[in-house]
């Protein structure tokens, strides 16, 4: 897979319109399937409701074919709805980029956007902010891998993951 290419965009614009937003939250009404569409593909149909909302998408993957467990796709799939769903209801952000990049012995997916950022540290100002990321860190270390999160108001938020392969 290259550059900003997911697939014929035509023949996925059922299958996007079956991706939306509901209480803030991306959700994909169908099963996913990473066998079909591979992790890339199934990522990007998240996208959906970003691309609607008037977000450019790029997509940078220059590894393909590694093969991954299902587990380790679902965490990555479920990284990247959490990361979507924060751009979407917080950043006001105008570009997204994924990176789906192998690492040594690891796979890493990086999700930026160019929104309006926040102070990681701050002490969130709701019960329910950070909430997904704290989930999103502790199933990450559970399944022995590491999460960076990279944010400063005004400039956007960088979220990567990596997870082992062995």
């Amino acid at each position: 897979m290259k550059d900003d290419d997911v697939g014929d965009p035509m023949d996925q614009s059922a299958a996007l319109s079956e991706v939306m937003a509901v209480k803030g939250i991306i959700q994909d009404q169908h099963p996913v399937d990473f066998y079909a569409l591979g992790v890339a593909g199934c990522i990007d149909r998240l996208a959906a409701p970003l691309r609607r909302a008037g977000v450019t998408v790029h997509w940078h993957t220059p590894h393909h074919g590694i093969e991954i467990s299902s587990s380790a796709a679902a965490l990555l799939y479920h990284v990247a709805q959490e990361a979507f769903s924060n751009t979407l209801n917080y950043a006001g952000a105008s570009e997204l980029t994924i990176r789906l990049n192998a690492v040594y012995h690891g796979i890493q997916l990086t999700i930026t956007d160019d929104g309006s950022g926040f102070e990681i540290h701050a002490a969130p100002s709701g019960r329910r902010h950070g909430f997904g990321l704290l989930m999103m860190s502790i199933a990450v270390h559970d399944a022995g891998g590491t999460v960076d999160i990279d944010s400063e108001v005004g400039r956007g938020t960088s979220v990567r993951v990596t997870l082992p392969l062995d």
